[in-house]
């Protein structure tokens, strides 16, 4: 049903598992029960009260919380049991988190650092310069496929979230590092392994993983000299930011991060606010 109906990810279906199976083990385990339709509503609460009490993060929480409530809504369509004992219930307070985001001299520095003299060094450039460019989600890179139009209508086509497909605008400086790994590097890794047309491929061929791509972005920014913590999706973060900060449209910004709900990208424009916050902190005597 996950993967027909609701055409989620590979990566979603395997969330889903991993939480329902959590919660089924707890059930059996912690609260001795034996059949679906003894589940009630205090199993439930006492299942995310244990997953705070073993310190999962909050966004885990309502994430499990989400795949619990999905889970009963399917048996009860189904009729595999009587009752739906999460209707009544609502979900966890997700407590609102601003965004860690990196400068524009930060970013700069780690795609300066990427030397292209290494074995990789075409391919890791343009990964970095697309992730903060186009502000992608790394399964959203991966799943790039090579466009030979792109110099032309300089937007990238983009496959997100339900396979909906997206296309995100972006510059000269991404088009030409691009079209520098396609003319001096892909050709050669394309020939050492089935890859469907992606665009970003392994040493051996094969496309990108999310596991790559982090050890692309660490490996540079430690030769940038760079020692907060950074991931990919931080680059994602600077993208939305570094546009509202210079003024970009609340809805433009939603449309290129591929967000379907507008509040989700109203979080970047707490970043503002946050800055000045800290800046009275810092100077303000009387503060």
């Amino acid at each position: 049903m996950l993967r027909v109906e609701k055409n989620l990810s590979p990566n979603s279906i395997s969330a889903y598992k991993g939480d329902l199976k959590r919660y089924l083990d707890f059930l059996s385990n912690e609260q001795s029960l034996i059949d679906l339709d003894d589940i009630r509503q205090i199993h439930i609460r006492s299942f995310i009260r244990y997953l705070n009490d073993v310190h999962l993060a909050p966004v885990s929480i309502t994430r499990s919380f989400s795949s619990i409530r999905s889970y009963h809504e399917f048996l009860s369509m189904e009729k595999l049991v009587k009752k739906n004992p999460t209707q009544l219930l609502d979900p966890p307070k997700l407590p609102k988190k601003i965004p860690q985001v990196l400068s524009v001299i930060e970013i700069e520095a780690i795609i300066n650092a990427v030397d292209i003299e290494d074995s990789m060094g075409y391919r890791d450039k343009a990964v970095l310069e697309v992730l903060y460019s186009a502000g992608l989600r790394v399964s959203e890179l991966c799943q790039l496929v090579v466009q030979k139009d792109l110099p032309d209508i300089q937007m990238l086509r983009v496959i997100g979230k339900k396979k909906k497909e997206r296309f995100v605008p972006i510059g000269n400086n991404a088009i030409q590092v691009i079209d520098n790994y396609l003319k001096y590097l892909r050709h050669k890794l394309a020939d050492r392994s089935k890859h469907d047309g992606c665009l970003f491929l392994s040493n051996n061929g094969k496309p990108l993983t999310r596991m790559t791509v982090n050890n692309i972005l660490k490996k540079w920014t430690e030769a940038a000299g760079i020692t907060k913590r950074v991931y990919p999706h931080i680059l994602r973060h600077s993208f939305a930011t570094h546009l509202l900060d210079g003024g970009a449209n609340l809805r433009e910004v939603q449309l290129m991060l591929g967000h379907v709900d507008i509040s989700t990208t109203q979080i970047y424009t707490h970043h503002d606010k946050l800055f000045l916050t800290s800046e009275v902190q810092k100077f303000h005597p009387r503060w």
